[in-house]
């Protein structure tokens, strides 16, 4: 048994490996790639659908304000966002996932990369990142609205604009989150139902994420008692933040592990 159990180690140990290697290609695909924004959205919205042409429209404008466009590189919304970036004449980013069904990947891609790991995608997709757009989608679509929330509310990152494109598609769950998580449980505060704006105007949309770019950003100030050591930027798009172990500390140089 512990020689079995000794082999399982070390295959875990190498494993390490194929995950460094995962972020290095894609530190090296994307570090010249200048001002982003991802977009997000389902893979199965046909290209007949309003919301297909909606993104498609949507990259245009954003590759007119000098932005490129991520995806993660399948069909549906994925496909009609970097169809408009690379018709366009911007640069169109596709990170794919290996996945067992649903990731075919589009042919718009100008800058293109395959994940085995969605953790290691994430991180290409917030590190990059000027802004997230969500299109109307699945869990995926919901996965990345929420984490980028979340980051936001914890202040790991700086803020940036997260906007939901498709009122009459989020206006429930914006309800749902306002009447049910804020109101009845408090278990966000007010300020939250701010970090994030709902729309159906694309022109509207890629406006705000230019002006947040140019530092006239509707998003508000950062919180005053953010120590300065605690906001520097580490490698991979996030805040150092304070260690739990010393927060209450006062410390003329914090540890930043």
């Amino acid at each position: 048994m512990s020689h079995e159990h000794d082999a399982d180690l070390s295959h875990e140990t190498w494993r390490v490996f194929r995950i460094m290697a995962e972020f290095v290609e894609g530190f090296e695909l994307l570090a010249s790639l200048g001002p982003a924004v991802s977009v997000f959205g389902s893979a199965r919205t046909p290209p007949d659908n309003r919301y297909y042409k909606m993104a498609d429209d949507f990259a245009r404008l954003l590759v007119e304000r000098d932005f490129a466009v991520i995806t993660g590189g399948g069909p549906g919304i994925m496909e009609a966002a970097n169809k408009g970036a690379a018709e366009a004449g911007g640069k169109s980013v596709g990170l794919n996932i290996s996945l067992p069904m649903e990731q075919d990947p589009n042919p718009y891609q100008t800058h293109e990369m395959v994940f085995r790991y969605f953790f290691v995608r994430k991180v290409m997709f917030v590190k990059y990142a000027r802004a997230f757009v969500n299109f109307p989608g699945g869990f995926g679509t919901m996965d990345e609205f929420f984490e980028s929330l979340t980051l936001i509310q914890t202040l790991k990152i700086q803020p940036f604009p997260v906007i939901c494109i498709g009122v009459e598609f989020w206006a429930p769950l914006i309800r749902w989150i306002d009447n049910v998580m804020l109101e009845k449980h408090q278990n966000i505060s007010p300020e939250d139902m701010q970090r994030f704006r709902v729309t159906d105007d694309i022109e509207e949309a890629a406006d705000l994420i230019k002006q947040c770019q140019d530092d006239q950003c509707w998003l508000g100030p950062e919180p005053e008692e953010l120590p300065a050591h605690a906001a520097k930027p580490t490698g991979e798009g996030t805040r150092i933040g304070i260690d739990p172990r010393y927060r209450g500390i006062k410390m003329s140089n914090p540890p930043e592990v």
